[in-house]
């Protein structure tokens, strides 16, 4: 029997953990269930903090893991699903191609920034939505230094005003000042198309957030979006023009195309509809988990955010309910009542709020302190010894803050 994992995101690593354990639990041998995940690189890139300096570092690997607890790593990316003949094909960067055949699939293949066909975005717009996105846009920010102070040089414009386009903007006002120096007449302006800042965030946190943009100096255009953009300058639809060598695009994401290949119904954003086990909606055999699922979180009415939050522990289920199917064995209902949010406010610090009402708990320096370890720690992979790394994947324990 086989199991196969298509990403090594967070829903992935923890699927990975997840099948493991119960197989562990159960006594059956990586000969008798072996399970696979595929990914380009044995690598979880740390996504949640790509805004932060140094993007570079902000990757950790997983290699070491998978093997101590038999794991097969399959490097490659996965070009086609056949449900039909439960078949993966898998394409290598050096052009060579195969085909995994599986038993139990979970597709974990996460999410990708959503770019509107709008001019001059492809061929001037930064993100920081994957690693070489994060790497290119601090590779400029960095090449500013050498170019002559002007008003284009040293303004920022970040097009979403939602929580990566706030942590984004948040943390640039230092960035510049480390990069340009204190001297600079550095701007940083957050472009949002609803009628308030952090439009999902809901009325409670909102005079929080606002309160530490205008500490840290972020201005912000509200109920106007980008119209267009050049190498120095951008045209708001309100139309305004702002000179600026830097958009930041953090407007939406989407499922990742894969998801389009599964024969199954998907939600706006692309996610595969799943039951509460996390098996896609009529489609025997395939699981889904993370930013490609749809997942009700409970029986109020809330459903799992496109989060490293949720998709750790969706993947934790995912990956249990493949394997106990495999196993014979009853599957568990995935439930995630617990929900929190900690948004970075930059040198404003932090706030962190509890349940889908958002009630403000902290702000501050000690929300700060809360965001810092959740950064550093929380959301890492566990260490690569086998008895720890099993025990940090009980589905019913993950993320249960």
């Amino acid at each position: 029997m086989r199991l196969v994992i298509i990403g090594a995101g967070f829903a992935g690593m923890y699927a990975a953990l997840s099948a493991a354990r119960l197989r562990e639990i159960r006594g059956v041998s990586p000969g008798q269930l072996e399970i696979a995940l595929v990914a380009p690189e044995p690598t979880l890139v740390v996504r949640p903090r790509l805004y932060e300096r140094k993007p570079e570092t902000l990757t950790a690997p997983l290699f070491d893991m998978l093997e101590a607890i038999d794991v097969s790593y399959v490097q490659g990316s996965a070009e086609t699903v056949d449900t039909k003949s439960k078949l993966v094909k898998i394409a290598n960067a050096n052009g060579t191609k195969k085909s995994l055949s599986y038993d139990r699939l979970v597709v974990t293949t996460g999410s990708r920034l959503f770019r509107p066909n709008i001019p001059g975005l492809a061929e001037h717009g930064f993100s920081v939505d994957s690693l070489d996105d994060a790497i290119t846009l601090d590779k400029h920010l960095h090449g500013l230094a050498m170019r002559p102070a002007t008003t284009g040089r040293d303004t920022v414009v970040v097009a979403g005003g939602g929580f990566t386009g706030i942590e984004a903007a948040t943390e640039m006002p230092a960035r510049l000042r480390e990069i340009l120096g204190t001297s600079a007449k550095t701007r940083v302006i957050i472009v949002e198309r609803n009628d308030a800042i952090a439009p999902d965030m809901g009325a409670g946190p909102r005079p929080v957030i606002e309160e530490a943009l205008r500490k840290v100096g972020v201005e912000t255009r509200i109920g106007a979006g980008v119209a267009s953009l050049d190498e120095s300058s951008v045209t708001l639809s309100s139309g305004e023009h702002i000179e600026t060598e830097t958009v930041i695009w953090a407007a939406g994401i989407r499922a990742a195309p894969l998801t389009a290949q599964i024969p199954a119904e998907r939600d706006s954003f692309g996610r595969l509809l799943v039951d509460r086990c996390l098996q896609v909606t009529g489609v025997q055999g395939v699981f889904a988990a993370g930013d490609a699922a749809r997942a009700a979180c409970d029986d109020e009415g809330n459903y799992a955010l496109m989060s490293c939050q949720h998709a750790t522990r969706m993947g934790a289920f995912a990956g249990n309910n493949a394997a106990a199917e495999l196993l014979g064995l009853a599957t568990r209902p995935y439930h995630q009542k617990t929900y929190v949010t900690c948004l970075d406010l930059g040198e404003a610090g932090a706030l962190f709020t509890r349940g889908w009402e958002r009630n403000v708990e902290m702000v501050g320096d000690v929300a700060k302190k809360t965001k810092r370890e959740i950064n550093t720690v929380w959301i890492y992979p566990p260490r690569a010894e086998r008895a720890a790394a099993l025990a940090s994947a009980d589905p019913e324990r993950v993320t249960d803050l």
